[in-house]
């Protein structure tokens, strides 16, 4: 295992590689890590050459984001696959919002699984964006340096150093993410990189449609593990909290995707919604997923996305739960189920709305005692019964 301090560089093989980036979590600021794509003059071509939490593969899965938790992010790069024209691939850090500074992150650190390990020293350190390394070509071969570059002021001056313009999230509510004007060749590419909170202020967000698709939309929900009860002769039970969608299809066909009743759903065939797997504690890094197929938008009216304590008292505030929707080449939406939700075991969290094309994304955040008492709410009109799981 070789170690590198900033500056220093070593041969890696022209191989597949895990790049793990790990560092030490900032209470109430997020850190978001990202890949640039850089030519010989050391700026992307386009919106394509980014790889973050919006973008998640480029090349054909040569260079792929597989994991962004708390503390932990997680590259895969087949450097024998990098296009020819791409001299270097960098690794960033940026603090969101530029809400702390890197001297408050205790330990940032690369390591390349089995070949190397560049720790980046922090202290002191009032920026609150770094190039953490890079890959790079040499004679026909691939070096790693480490650099530790910090740029002040945050994302907007990282993205700029590798030629993109980072466009200024709406300000008000409804927002709209509008397909690009195309430019003239010789101005830069510009990406939207900002996360999108829906809270009460800004409820509401359409999305609308590219040449591409939408391809696929995912919801994850994450939650923090956490147990209740206690005492001598008890045991400890951990909150099960689940997602699951009522969904409406344009044809008028209304049902459930949810681990309750085992109903995942499909993501092939109607109702091209499916569920993945089904997380009993919140201890998954990931949490769980709905998968909802993008490419079948049209065939789908409205999808409600909630939120169920299956097991534990309901205590929302405890949960610190959070759901995320992704689409490719579109700034995640987020949601979070802040709000006092008393004894209620279920929350309505997002309704997403076939709006002539677009994805009109609601938030709701709203707590019913059970899914029937949801559905009229929300004037879905079917039946239900007890189910188990």
């Amino acid at each position: 295992m070789v170690n590198l301090v900033p500056g220093g560089n070593t041969g890696v093989a022209t191989a597949t590689h895990q790049v793990e980036i790990t560092y030490s979590a900032l209470a109430g600021a997020d850190i978001d890590v990202s890949a640039f794509l850089l030519g010989t003059e050391g700026k992307v071509r386009g919106d394509g050459d980014m790889c973050f939490f919006g973008q998640t593969s480029l090349l054909g899965g040569a260079v792929q984001l597989t994991q962004a938790v708390s503390g932990r992010t997680v590259f895969s790069l087949n450097l024998a696959a990098v296009d020819a024209v791409i001299e270097r691939i960098a690794l960033t850090a940026t603090i969101y919002e530029n809400k702390a500074a890197f001297a408050q992150v205790a330990t940032l650190s690369i390591d390349v699984a089995g070949v190397l390990s560049a720790p980046i020293t922090t202290a002191g350190m009032q920026e609150t964006a770094l190039i953490l390394g890079e890959f790079y070509r040499r004679q026909g071969s691939w070096k790693f340096r480490s650099v530790g570059q910090g740029f002040a002021g945050g994302l907007e001056p990282l993205a700029k150093h590798f030629g993109i313009e980072v466009a200024a999230p709406a300000a008000t509510a409804p927002m709209a993410v509008k397909p690009e004007v195309p430019k003239p060749e010789a101005a830069k590419p510009t990406v939207s990189l900002s996360k999108i909170t829906l809270d009460k202020k800004n409820t509401s967000i359409s999305l609308e449609k590219r040449s591409e698709g939408f391809g696929e939309i995912k919801v994850n929900l994450k939650w923090t593990k956490n147990t209740q009860g206690g005492g001598f002769f008890s045991r400890k039970k951990e909150i099960d909290l689940d997602v699951g969608c009522l969904f409406e299809m344009q044809n008028g066909d209304k049902s459930a995707v949810q681990a309750l009743g085992n109903r995942f759903g499909s993501f092939d065939s109607d109702p091209y919604i499916q569920l993945m797997g089904d997380d009993r504690s919140g201890a998954s890094n990931d949490g769980e997923w709905l998968r909802i197929n993008g490419k079948h938008w049209d065939k789908v009216s409205r999808i409600l996305i909630y939120a169920f304590i299956y097991e534990g008292a309901p205590d929302w505030s405890a949960t610190d739960g959070i759901v995320t929707i992704y689409m490719p080449n579109q700034p995640p939406v987020e949601v979070r189920l802040n709000e006092e939700g008393g004894r209620s075991n279920m929350c309505a969290i997002a309704l997403l709305e076939n709006v002539k094309g677009a994805v009109k994304i609601n938030r709701l955040v709203n707590f019913f005692n059970g899914h029937e008492p949801m559905d009229r709410a929300n004037n879905w009109g079917m039946n239900w019964k007890a189910g188990s799981k």
